[in-house]
């Protein structure tokens, strides 16, 4: 166990403490940092339940879900004897204001800690809870409050929230999540970018011929049917975690490595994306449904035939789109984004490609010649590779080339790799708010992503069919070979 002296002391107060997310997430990642020493003595963890729950039952609970979710060999009952002393839970019905007593009571035994609100709740009752926690008197300068997406399913009811919110907490104590912006590899980029002068001078339209982000599940809606239908594929997932990925590739460097420096240029990027508008959807938007089909060798229903399925839906379970960035840097350079469930595999990787050499001296002869391309996965292993040209060993006459890739990894050693959770809750531990979006960047993405999703209700544009377990529609495929190039596939 490694210690660290450089933490606040400091309650995290889970809403919706027994959630999913909670347990799959949130324990596992606050287990992993008390065992690394990264949670003060002093700081606490409070679950909030809507049943009420014995201090046993609830340390049963999570010690069961921890040895479900933890990696084989991650639990350790020594460990675990130390990170079940900061637990505990209160029943509150977050609606009713009575219900806060106890958990105003269990907080003030310690009033000095500073305070992590965490709302793993529906977005709808974010402005709810902030007010409650406001009229007890339990937010000071030193709290802060983490808000799980989506904040709303539009500009509007976005802003609606965030309105709610800001009346108790001030802009810089607000963290808005995107558990990507965690991942090192996501970060990586950064620094790939910004102290390499091998990539500087390249990273421009001079150069790159397109960028490709992929994000492909496995898994359909799991048994939320319901909560998915009212947001689909490019709320789900487009407006907040692709248009993050997008914005690290394309931002200009920011003056320095400081929160609001970076966001800085990843709001001017939002405000560059060229609006699709009706006459563009056709050539620049797919959107796919999936259907009954064969994944992980099983056979599985199709969206409208899965569980708790209400009604006929016209919701995307996949969606592709070109954007176009209009500035000086990415001019002409398109950027591919997809994103689906029930795929052929699921994976999730950035492909910056590069222009062709200007004229090829080597003779083609049927060999394989591809341009050189940046490969950065992020699931489900993290990696970066640099596909170059190398020729093929012997004594041919002409020279033959073929692809190799250049790992640009560091190299595995007995540490774990953090969990994104890890890192993005130390980083709230800390009042550190580099990796979360601030306000301008989400209505940004917003405003745009409302103008497709428009166009698309004012067009009647439907889903296009895909068999479960495949790579999407045909449609996506003709979406970016109309413009001469492939999708990068695994």
């Amino acid at each position: 166990m490694s210690t660290n002296n450089n933490n606040n002391v400091c309650d995290v107060v889970i809403f919706g403490g027994h959630g999913d997310l909670a347990m799959r997430k949130l324990m596992p990642a606050l287990y992993h940092l008390c065992n690394n020493g990264f949670l003060d003595a002093g700081s606490r963890i409070i679950s909030t339940t809507l049943s009420d729950m014995t201090q046993e039952e609830h340390l049963e609970l999570v010690k069961t879900k921890l040895n479900e979710f933890l990696a084989e060999g991650e639990f350790d009952e020594n460990v675990w004897a130390n990170f079940s002393k900061r637990l505990s839970c209160v029943k509150v019905d977050v609606t009713q204001k009575e219900e806060y007593a106890q958990l105003e009571a269990l907080l003030n035994r310690m009033p000095d800690n500073e305070r992590v609100y965490y709302l793993s709740t529906s977005s709808s009752l974010f402005g709810t809870i902030c007010h409650m926690l406001q009229e007890w008197n339990l937010v000071n300068d030193k709290s802060r409050v983490v808000l799980e997406k989506p904040i709303g399913r539009d500009l509007e009811s976005s802003r609606k929230i965030n309105d709610a919110v800001a009346e108790v907490f001030d802009e810089s104590c607000i963290y808005r999540i995107d558990h990507y912006l965690g991942k090192d590899t996501v970060q990586n980029i950064l620094a790939l970018r910004f102290s390499n002068g091998l990539f500087m001078p390249l990273w421009s339209s001079r150069s790159i011929d397109h960028v490709q982000i992929t994000v492909f599940e496995e898994v359909g809606v799991e048994g939320r049917w319901g909560y998915y239908d009212d947001y689909g594929a490019l709320r789900d997932m487009i407006q907040n975690h692709l248009l993050q990925l997008l914005c690290l590739v394309a931002m200009e460097p920011p003056c320095s490595i400081d929160s609001n420096s970076v966001r800085d240029e990843k709001v001017k990027v939002l405000r560059s994306l060229r609006k699709i508008g009706a006459e563009d959807i056709p050539l620049k938007t797919v959107r796919g449904q999936y259907g009954e089909g064969v994944s992980q060798g099983k056979s599985v229903p199709g969206y409208l035939n899965e569980e708790n399925v209400k009604r006929e839906s016209n919701t995307e379970t996949f969606a592709a789109l070109r954007i176009d960035i209009d500035n000086w840097r990415w001019n002409k350079v398109p950027f591919y984004v997809r994103t689906g469930k029930r795929m052929r595999k699921r994976y999730s990787e950035i492909v910056i490609q590069f222009k062709d050499v200007p004229h090829m001296i080597f003779p083609r002869g049927g060999h394989c010649i591809e341009p050189n391309k940046l490969i950065i996965k992020l699931q489900p292993e993290e990696s970066i590779k640099l596909v170059i040209m190398n020729k093929i060993p012997g004594l041919d006459e002409s020279i033959r080339l073929r692809p190799v890739e250049l790992e640009l990894n560091i190299p595995e050693d007995a540490q774990r790799n953090p969990t994104a959770y890890e890192r993005l809750l130390l980083d709230v531990i800390r009042a550190n708010p580099t990796l979360f979006m601030r306000r301008d960047e989400v209505e940004a993405a917003w405003i745009w992503a409302d103008e497709i999703l428009r166009n698309w209700e004012r067009l009647g544009v439907k889903c296009r069919s895909y068999a479960a377990g495949t790579d999407g529609p045909s449609s996506s495929i003709a979406l970016i070979e109309r413009d001469g190039r492939s999708w990068h596939e695994e």
